[in-house]
């Protein structure tokens, strides 16, 4: 069975193909929606077990794109809640809250180590790894390397189940941006039109979770005549030449096509590829190359009206598998069925097929109950029931060689004439929700505008968005030209030889002028004031010859004095920007675990 369509197919009913569909149905075109699960959301949807509600990540609502603040609120209006934020680091035994704060950061690692912190820091600041291509390197050099081992090795390799040493740094890079002189420039002397997201102490969060978000916009595109199907899994892809022509969808066991003149796809790249006919080969090849990093989340629900005050918590701790816990009842008090309980979301890094991933969900259940035991979170005999979920491809992999192989499927796709990917999976890179949902109105503007906006460039240029959504009056030129004018007036490298000579010049001659003005008043004593340089200058005095001995002596000292000046300054200016910079780096290390 055929369906021929002529409004636009978006495969996937995550953040960004939904919010790809609600854009169009805002501008009068219904398109068709094909998602392989039960569920809206993707990531970003929330799982119910007895009345309480789970969030598979912990979804904090927080932007610098007003178009998608403005979405987020216009859906949910006032069940859109402003939570307050709380974190800690769970390592070596100890919680360290998150920001770290001196006081508790230092009792808890003690004089001995925290000294050795901050050796290492210096040490890798004055002589830094020599390339960093890692994520190993690109921290230490920035951080050093103690900081690396204490606060990023266990957990990130917890999260991406490779060594850090194989890790690509452009990781790092894409979540910690702008880490750059530049940057502390333009914001010290410019209100620019974003600003790169810091940790902040409050957020908005869905009153029922990420899920109720989804959902209300999957009734909006329903009530704007598009149509959202669920259970619909496409199984091919049909090409013809550089476009395609349409999808075959497998739903309750019945095969159907669906054609269409364009087509937006938040799924898998990796899927979409193998999903194709005809096989690109090569481009199959390198598409099996890409990896995907799976997790489950263990539900435990606790008979405990309070355990702790955290959102969530990171464990950086190589003695339990667990990653990071999320107490669903901070997030919202509508999570939980009972106020009498709590409910906990235990996150599981895994790879689809491996032990954990194959363990049985009582194995799961009894393993998540000991480690949270263990922990000191809560107890054991408290827990008293559980659940498990599983999220496949949830964290697209920067290994190695993923680059080479991105690049060759990029390739392909880009030659497509109707076809654009969005999202994380859909662009294989590690977006947050509201880049994705950025990818989706570029898409749609792509389409029905005729924009020529590159999906595959969003989060990889801090201000790239506003950019693109704002038309902020200031260009990229204008900013560079505010900078250099900034720095011809203030932070301009003064000239030693020309200042010395400068400063010179004018001691000289005003000792010469001083000199001669006396002769010329007369008197019995002659500039006996002045008469004193002779102490400090050798053969001065205040006659005609004396004049021209002082303006050379005037000419000497100040040009010394000029040219050291100007040096003490020249050096205090680049001492006073590498402090700048330092801490601006040290501001981005704080934000750098959450988007782990």
């Amino acid at each position: 069975m055929a369906r021929s369509n002529s409004e636009p197919v978006i495969i996937g009913a995550g953040p960004a193909g939904l919010t790809a569909a609600y854009e169009l149905v805002k501008r009068g075109i219904t398109p068709i929606v094909l998602e392989k699960t039960d569920d809206v959301g993707g990531l970003a949807c929330t799982k119910t077990y007895k009345g309480f509600r789970f969030d598979m990540g912990g979804h904090r609502f927080y932007t610098k794109s007003k178009e998608v603040k403005r979405m987020w609120e216009e859906i949910l209006g006032e069940d859109f809640l402003r939570r307050p934020r709380l974190s800690r680091i769970y390592y070596n035994r100890k919680f360290f809250y998150y920001p770290l704060r001196p006081l508790n950061a230092l009792f808890n690692l003690g004089l001995l180590e925290s000294g050795r912190i901050a050796f290492s820091y210096l040490w890798w600041h004055f002589f830094p790894c020599s390339r960093q291509e890692t994520f190993e390197e690109w921290v230490t050099n920035r951080f050093g390397q103690r900081l690396f081992l204490t606060f990023f090795k266990t957990y990130t390799e917890k999260v991406w189940g490779i060594p850090c040493s194989q890790l690509k740094a452009e990781w790092a890079a894409q979540r910690i941006k702008d880490l750059s002189l530049r940057t502390a420039l333009l914001n010290m002397f410019m209100k620019p039109k974003t600003t790169i997201k810091t940790l902040i102490d409050e957020f908005q969060y869905p009153r029922f979770g990420p899920g109720m978000m989804w959902n209300a916009v999957k009734d909006r595109i329903e009530k704007g005549g598009g149509v959202v199907r669920l259970d619909a899994k496409v199984v091919k892809i049909n090409q013809v030449g550089r476009s395609i022509e349409s999808v075959t969808i497998s739903s309750n066991g019945h095969t159907e096509t669906i054609r269409g003149k364009h087509f937006i796809t938040s799924m898998p790249i990796t899927e979409f590829i193998k999903q194709l006919d005809p096989l690109p080969l090569e481009v199959v090849q390198a598409a099996e190359k890409l990896r995907y990093r799976e997790f489950l989340t263990v539900c435990l629900i606790v008979n405990k009206p309070k355990l702790f005050p955290d959102n969530w918590i990171y464990v950086h701790d190589h003695e339990v598998k667990v990653g990071r816990i999320q107490n669903f009842k901070n997030w919202s008090p509508e999570m939980v069925a009972d106020a009498t309980k709590t409910s906990l979301g235990l996150e599981y890094f895994c790879t689809e097929g491996d032990e954990l991933w194959n363990m049985l969900d009582p194995e799961l259940i009894e393993l998540g109950k000991r480690e949270v035991d263990r922990i000191g979170l809560a107890s054991y005999a408290d827990i008293e029931d559980g659940c498990v979920f599983r999220v496949l491809k949830a964290y697209p992999v920067y290994d190695s060689d993923y680059r080479d192989y991105l690049a060759k499927v990029r390739e392909f796709v880009d030659g497509l004439d109707n076809c654009q990917t969005i999202g994380r999976n859909g662009l294989h890179r590690y977006n947050n929700q509201d880049h994705a949902m950025l990818t989706g109105m570029l898409a749609v503007r792509n389409l029905v505008l005729g924009e020529r906006n590159d999906l595959w460039d969003v989060n990889t240029d801090q201000e790239y968005h506003e950019e693109i959504r704002e038309k902020t009056e200031v260009s990229e030129p204008d900013v560079a030209a505010v900078i250099q004018g900034v720095l011809s007036q203030v932070f301009l490298k003064l000239d030693r030889l020309a200042l010395g000579i400068s400063v010179g010049a004018v001691v000289g001659f005003g000792l010469f002028l001083m000199t001669l003005t006396l002769m010329i008043k007369g008197g019995e004593v002659v500039g006996p004031n002045l008469q004193l340089l002779s102490q400090v200058f050798p053969g001065y005095k205040v006659t005609g010859m004396g004049s021209l001995v002082g303006l050379l002596y005037g000419f000497g000292a100040g040009f010394i004095g000029g040219w050291g000046f100007a040096l003490l300054r020249n050096l205090a200016v680049f001492l006073s920007m590498t402090l700048i910079h330092r801490r601006i780096e040290l501001q981005y290390l704080r934000r750098l675990l959450d988007y782990v």
